[in-house]
């Protein structure tokens, strides 16, 4: 008690994040943020734990683009539809057909309706044309037609239901599967419409059973869930997943099914799932409390997408089907064709079909796998955020910072854990954004607390590295403050050499304050460069920046970045000089040398001045290839090694060179751009490059001659193939050298 007495202001912070998420779950306090991050949450679940298996009972027959290009345009002739209905059935033997596409308007193509009227006006007197289409006219009634192949036949029509003001309606309703009587008086949050489109009289009348297509597009505008049954003018009505359901169980009878008293949902109106019942066998589908179902979807959706077999409607209608392909087959007909506007926006696909929405509830159904949320949601959610809630308000105060990192791991673990096994072994699909972000508001408030009231020490501790170490990194530093210390060691670290050249001459032409002013500008903008890339200044040096990465924060990408900054600088210089030519200020050049290996690093100097800075034989060598940079006209020089651990950029080789001081040869690269972002052009620059680089080594002069003249013609500015060609015609001169390992050497600094 004396501990919790103690802690209690910590306590309290703690406590704030529950009560939030608490008036969140009961609905006092609707927060947004949180439904979207469950609705994020729902949407990775998904993905993760979807089968992604192909489901062969059910086939979606596609007005896709083929369809459209042989068939022609949509809508298509009902007489074409009569005979892809009687293919499917009469020899293809398919088990049952649903029709995800509406015939709300009566098919005048075949120019029927125009010949009645000819025979009644001009041609009423014409000898012989009356009788004619008489005995035309059963061929040319392409509704009966339709209808005709439509009867007696387990059909599913599709149709739809819409709210506007005028609440208009077209075509014919299906019988209703539901009264209001059965509710018992329920308040259920059925989705409601006060219009529709349906199919017309004839077609509605050889297929009396139909379902709506109507799904439910969340707030973010993506389709999560369908209605099973929905209400129009007081009647319930089914959805076209669950109309074909029933179709193939025998069509059984639907009755709400209401929630048994429970602790968690004793007060809950709605109903808890739709009975089916038929010969004293019930089956129960859940459903959410606005009488819906989430789709369970397969996989990525589409004829790509291997969950359903897609077969174009035109190979359907041509016959080119074997026989019998589709038997015992759920088959459905739907569009993909981007016209056709049935394509919706899941959490599996932004262009997902919306007849494969169907043919994923309907699988959902076989299956048994159903996944709600459930009536209890709320219940749920309140008793786990209070667990968690005060688990972590009265044990975080009294652990130290790794202990308290761990129990909040194990809390949110926890639920997390305990969330899927619900989702993946009973179909629950409960919320998760409130209690992980309770959780983690929580650790962080608590521990926010702690470093400003309680870590006074460890932020004196930070101010005497920020002494040494570049500001940037202090605060990462901070975190773990016993990790890092002065004490020399030896790391792999990339040093950075950046010279400027032109400095000489503007000396001779501006006044001192004047020259301060420009270089101190100049170092500001390549400072910038270096430390947003994670870079350490070890010191500037007249007209010379020295830097490294790597230290004294851990970088496993050092080498990629100080490549990066390199030529972000090299691009700053470029656009220092466009705005010294507009001011007419003399053009600044800049030499740049990496080298990677192994550094030692630490705190060193005398007693009077020390600095945190890098020495070794690879420091060394970094400062050898800056100067190495004019001479090969790039602005930028690397050591290969360096070049091993960034292999995101295109590199082109320079040469083989031994640096004074060194007797092992190193190769040198230039770094040309970013390897996604290379051009053809310079692909070929570099293939081209290096045939000619291959025939230099091996003392091959005429080839390399002419892959030489080939480079200068890609790139007369490049100043490296003039080199290498006046290297050429001198080494001519020379007879064959069998020892010549290809390196140039330099004895100068």
């Amino acid at each position: 008690m004396g501990s919790l007495f103690k802690h209690w202001p910590r306590i309290a912070v703690t406590l704030l994040p529950l009560v939030f998420v608490l008036l969140h779950a009961s609905g006092v306090l609707k927060i947004g943020v949180l439904q979207r991050l469950d609705d994020i949450i729902y949407d990775g679940r998904l993905r993760v734990t979807m089968p992604r298996t192909l489901d062969d009972r059910v086939v979606i027959v596609d007005v896709d683009e083929k369809s459209l290009a042989e068939v022609g345009h949509w809508p298509w002739g009902r007489d074409k539809l009569a005979n892809l209905t009687h293919e499917l059935f009469a020899r293809q033997k398919a088990a049952i057909l649903g029709l995800d596409v509406l015939f709300a308007e009566a098919d005048e193509s075949s120019g029927l309706k125009s010949l009645q009227q000819l025979a009644q006006g001009e041609l009423r007197d014409q000898p012989g044309f009356a009788e004619r289409l008489s005995r035309l006219q059963a061929g040319l009634d392409y509704d009966a037609l339709f209808a005709k192949a439509l009867e007696k036949r387990p059909v599913v029509l599709g149709y739809y239901f819409t709210s506007d003001r005028d609440g208009r309606t077209k075509g014919v309703l299906p019988a209703p599967v539901m009264q209001r009587e059965a509710l018992q008086g329920r308040p259920i949050r059925f989705t409601s419409w006060n219009g529709y489109g349906a199919n017309i009289e004839p077609l509605a009348r050889a297929a009396p059973v139909a379902g709506f297509f109507n799904s439910i597009t969340d707030g973010d505008g993506v389709v999560r869930s369908i209605p099973l049954i929905a209400e129009y003018d007081g009647q319930y009505y089914e959805s076209l997943s669950l109309a074909m359901f029933r179709m193939l169980v025998g069509s059984p009878q639907v009755e709400p099914g209401f929630p048994k008293e429970r602790f968690l949902s004793r007060t809950y109106q709605g109903l808890e799932s739709i009975l089916l019942k038929q010969g004293g066998k019930t089956l129960a589908i859940p459903v959410d409390d606005r009488v819906a179902t989430l789709v369970p979807f397969r996989g990525s959706g589409g004829a790509s997408g291997g969950s359903y077999r897609y077969i174009s409607a035109a190979d359907v209608l041509s016959g080119r089907l074997p026989e019998a392909s589709l038997k015992d087959r759920i088959v459905l007909l739907g569009t993909t064709a981007p016209g056709l506007l049935d394509l919706r926006v899941t959490p599996v696909g932004e262009t997902y079909p919306g007849v494969e929405t169907h043919a994923n509830v309907i699988s959902g159904l076989l299956d048994g796998k159903i996944f709600v949320k459930p009536d209890y949601a709320v219940g749920f959610e309140v008793v786990t955020l209070v667990l968690a809630g005060l688990i972590l308000a009265f044990t975080l105060p009294q652990l130290s910072a790794p202990r308290a990192v761990m129990l909040s791991a194990a809390v949110i673990a926890a639920q997390v854990g305990l969330n899927f096994w619900l989702y993946l072994g009973y179909g629950l699909v409960l919320p998760l954004a409130s209690a992980l972000l309770m959780a983690l508001t929580a650790f962080a408030l608590n521990m926010s607390y702690g470093y400003f009231v309680e870590s006074r020490s460890k932020r004196e501790l930070a101010n005497l590295f920020g002494t040494y170490v570049p500001p940037e990194l202090v605060d990462e530093m901070v975190k773990d403050p016993d990790s890092y210390s002065m004490k020399a060691a030896n790391k792999e670290l990339t040093v950075m050499f950046c010279d400027m050249r032109g400095f000489t001459k503007m000396s001779e032409q501006m006044e001192p304050t004047q020259l301060q002013e420009l270089l101190n500008g100049v170092f500001s903008r390549l400072t910038d460069l270096i430390r947003a890339n994670r870079g350490t200044i070890d010191k500037y040096m007249g007209d010379c920046v020295m830097a490294f990465w790597g230290a004294p924060v851990d970088t496993p990408n050092h080498a990629h970045l100080a490549v990066k900054t390199a030529m972000e600088m090299a691009q700053a210089v470029r656009k220092i000089n466009e705005e010294h030519r507009a001011a007419g200020i003399p053009e600044i050049g800049i030499g740049i040398g990496l080298n990677t290996g192994t550094m030692c690093v630490g705190d060193m100097g005398s007693d009077i001045r020390r600095s945190y800075t890098v020495i070794g034989d690879s420091v060394n060598l970094g400062s050898r290839l800056e100067g190495l940079s004019k001479a090969y006209g790039v602005d930028i020089v690397v050591s290969e090694s360096t070049r091993k651990l960034a292999p995101d950029f295109a590199w082109q080789e320079l040469d083989k060179v031994r640096v004074k001081g060194k007797e092992q040869a190193v190769a040198i690269f230039w770094p040309m751009a970013p390897a996604d972002r290379l051009d053809k052009e310079h692909a070929a620059e570099l293939r081209t490059w290096a045939g000619a680089l291959k025939s230099y080594r091996a003392q091959d002069w005429d080839p390399c001659d002419v892959q030489l003249l080939n480079l200068q013609r890609m790139n007369a500015k490049k100043y490296l193939y003039q080199l290498y060609s006046e290297r050429v015609a001198s080494m001519r001169l020379l007879p064959f050298d069998p020892g010549w390992d290809g390196a140039t050497n330099f004895e100068t600094k």
